[in-house]
């Protein structure tokens, strides 16, 4: 029997298959799909204060390897999310559940974690900082050494949870920002975010994503997630979430071997609703082929 069981800052979870915020619903949305009880844990839907209708269509634009999007954060606020879609999702799934938090101000981000940190059905806070900060210039908080840090320090101080910070690969040094996080009380790094990517219309002569620009992601980005994660594994002392082109059960032993202690799956879910089912399906036979008996034993063999 091989194991696949890993421990994420004290969070046990059966698996370390999760599915990344955004392309996963609140989690409800596939339990009529397959049993969703399969999954490691789930990173639901990026949650702000106040309710987002999101950016303007077209916000999907397809590439070769991937995808590009522009969705905006749309959710129905903080508030709605406590109140509604996580106890909903907790009368059918039983593991652990990651709420994803986003902000565009510093006060922003410390009620929204603050209040998630008070629900019972929350295991761990996941802290998007690629968002852009209003009172900056709109630079993302992730892409400054000292905001990404400031925003850590800020939502340790009204949280117990554990706290993983996402990490935007938009950067020149990636291990700077992800030390700053972690001197900052960071227990874990989830990385990367999307990259900056852009489509046009040759045709109509005019961008195909309504806001120009979006986040790439998909297969195509998986070498870059792979070498920042093993970057910042090998840079820092808590544990690390990848994410980036994941799509098969050898992607997931890849990021572990590169540091890797769980492995989120994004847009492959969008391909394919049964994907991270697949994979976690797949994982004992691959296991087996690379003679492998504990997942735990390969984090960050690497070196």
């Amino acid at each position: 029997m091989k194991n696949l069981e890993v421990n994420l800052c004290g969070v046990k979870l059966d698996n370390p298959v999760v599915p990344a915020s955004g392309t996963f619903g609140f989690g409800l949305e596939m339990a009529d799909v397959y049993d969703i009880n399969v999954l490691g844990a789930i990173s639901i839907k990026g949650t702000t204060r106040d309710p987002r209708f999101g950016n303007p269509t077209p916000r999907i634009a397809e590439c070769e390897a991937g995808m590009i999007n522009s969705v905006g954060l749309q959710n129905p606020g903080v508030d709605a999310v406590i109140a509604e879609e996580i106890p909903e999702l907790r009368k059918v799934y039983r593991k652990p559940i990651i709420a994803n938090v986003s902000g565009f101000g510093i006060d922003e981000y410390v009620e929204c974690c603050s209040k998630m940190d008070k629900v019972d059905d929350v295991d761990i806070i996941e802290v998007n900082v690629s968002c852009p900060n209003v009172h900056n210039g709109g630079m993302a908080f992730g892409t400054s050494c000292e905001a990404a840090a400031e925003v850590t320090r800020e939502v340790k101080a009204v949280t117990h949870k554990p706290v993983f910070v996402k990490l935007s690969p938009n950067v020149t040094d990636i291990v700077s920002i992800a030390r700053a996080v972690e001197d900052a009380g960071a227990d874990g790094i989830t990385l990367i975010n999307t990259l900056l990517g852009m489509r046009i219309d040759t045709a109509r002569r005019r961008p195909v994503i309504a806001n120009k620009m979006g986040g790439f992601s998909g297969r195509a980005v998986f070498p870059v997630a792979l070498r920042m994660v093993y970057q910042v594994a090998n840079a820092c002392q808590v544990p690390v979430m990848g994410c980036g082109g994941v799509a098969t059960a050898s992607d997931v032993i890849e990021m572990m071997m590169a540091g890797a202690t769980a492995v989120q799956v994004g847009a492959e879910n969008l391909r394919n609703p049964f994907a991270c089912k697949e994979i976690i399906e797949a994982l004992p036979a691959e296991m087996e082929r690379l003679g492998i008996d504990s997942l735990s034993d390969i984090i960050g063999i690497v070196k």
